[in-house]
């Protein structure tokens, strides 16, 4: 079982800031910025090469939830980052986006 798959089963603890019968949020780990959290589906999807027809629709309910969850946080202006695959850095072979906000960020991506 991946590490988010894990954390979503409540074997490996985390600070979680929303969730629902589809999707878990939760704080970083390891932040870079006052604001960062990591929402992840609770059906596993390796990645985002992996999304199809019959579960995207974790992925609709991901982007219908992020405003709530970051005005829950205490932010309106934020980054949404997905890594997909291990060139672009993507470390957990389960699908995640990243809510970073918090700090004035430049418009360079990398």
């Amino acid at each position: 079982m991946c590490i988010f798959c894990e954390i979503i089963a409540g074997n490996i603890p985390s600070t979680k800031v929303y969730e629902d019968d589809m999707i878990l949020a939760f704080k970083d780990i390891n932040p870079v910025a006052p604001v960062h959290i990591i929402v992840v589906p609770k059906e596993h999807i390796e990645s985002a090469a992996d999304i199809n027809e019959s579960n995207s629709k974790y992925v609709a309910h991901i982007f219908e939830k992020l405003p709530e969850i970051a005005k829950s946080q205490g932010i309106e202006s934020y980054r949404i980052i997905n890594n997909c695959g291990e060139d672009a850095g993507q470390t957990v072979k389960h699908l995640h986006f990243h809510l970073v906000g918090g700090v004035k960020m430049g418009e360079k991506i990398i």
